[in-house]
């Protein structure tokens, strides 16, 4: 892992160093994007799986750990959750190599590769929406990044400054989940996405900490801090989130919301206490805007596409879960 503003990292004045150092910074730089690209296409692939399994769980599951125990008995989503695992190892790895708020932008692009395993089971055209929601997804990300440029810093010494930040990220996703409860088959399923997603941008923050207390102390430094067993925590009540979303909704409704605000939640913790810098004059912050507004519209027509699985919801239903066809 490069230290903060070391070689690995984005930074604005690559044109005063030596060749050599410009080489092993674009080099690196490429890592972080094959990584990056690399845990969007097992998480991508890893919903749409998740998805087909949770959307035969029992209602009376809804938001209770019981749907995990009945979703682990499912091939189909053991297999999602393998990817999802893999896709996290990458991200991890990613964010060791780059800036959360160079990572996360990228990581949104999972809905392009879930758009691609949905199209194969849907058998459904890329057509007009299809190709205008990948070029605005893609167009955001790589503007978002050229134009704001994240680059190391130090990060933040006040330890409230991160606390507010965390605990704000929290307390919007509880009120979200609160509210979902009461309208389960309703709006329940875009607010739990959402409030998966912000715990899941929390959570990339807490994983790149976790990080650079492991490589600074190795797993005494890393096991004596609070950061490890708060990204595990959120790591499983965000799954419990996700999968009741699945379960009550299709893909066209849940995963649109969640892939939105993971990263706007990343990004925010890298810039608010991680040390992450991005350019701030108006024309960058512009860009930046747009960037970021174009990556929201571009998710939003891909999730809606119609080659995204609708998916049967049967309210009635309280059985036992069916498996589901290898």
């Amino acid at each position: 892992m490069g230290a903060p503003g070391g070689a690995g990292r984005y930074s604005r004045p690559l044109r005063h160093r030596e060749p050599d150092l410009m080489i092993e910074v674009h080099r690196v730089s490429v890592l972080v994007l094959v990584l990056a690209v690399s845990a969007a296409c097992c998480l991508g692939f890893g919903f749409v799986l998740q998805q087909n399994a949770a959307q035969r769980a029992p209602l009376n599951d809804f938001l209770s750990f019981r749907l995990l125990i009945d979703l682990v008995k499912v091939p189909r989503w053991l297999g999602g959750i393998g990817l999802m695992v893999a896709g996290t190892a990458l991200g991890a790895a990613a964010l060791g190599q780059g800036e959360l708020s160079l990572v996360e932008p990228l990581l949104a692009t999972n809905l392009l590769f879930a758009l691609a395993l949905s199209r194969r089971q849907t058998r459904q055209p890329l057509g007009r929406q299809g190709w205008a929601g990948l070029l605005l997804l893609a167009g955001g990300v790589t503007t978002f990044i050229v134009a704001g440029e994240p680059h190391g810093g130090a990060a933040t010494a006040d330890p409230m400054r991160q606390w507010l930040i965390i605990g704000a990220m929290i307390g919007v996703a509880l009120l979200l989940t609160a509210h979902a409860k009461r309208s389960r088959l309703g709006s329940g399923p875009v607010l739990l996405a959402l409030a998966a997603g912000l715990l899941y941008g929390v959570q990339d923050a807490l994983t790149r900490v976790s990080g650079e207390k492991f490589a600074e102390g190795g797993f005494a430094g890393l096991l004596t801090g609070w950061q490890p067993y708060a990204v595990l925590a959120l790591g499983v009540t965000g799954l419990l989130l996700v999968q009741s979303a699945f379960e009550t909704a299709s893909l066209r409704k849940s995963l649109p919301a969640l892939t939105a605000a993971q990263p706007i939640a990343g990004i925010i913790c890298g810039v608010g206490f991680l040390g992450d810098r991005l350019r701030t004059d108006a024309v960058a912050l512009s860009w930046e805007a747009g960037g970021l507004l174009a990556v929201v519209a571009g998710i939003m027509l891909l999730g809606l596409h119609p080659a995204m699985p609708t998916g049967t919801v049967e309210r009635a239903r309280v059985g036992r879960l069916q498996p589901q066809p290898q």
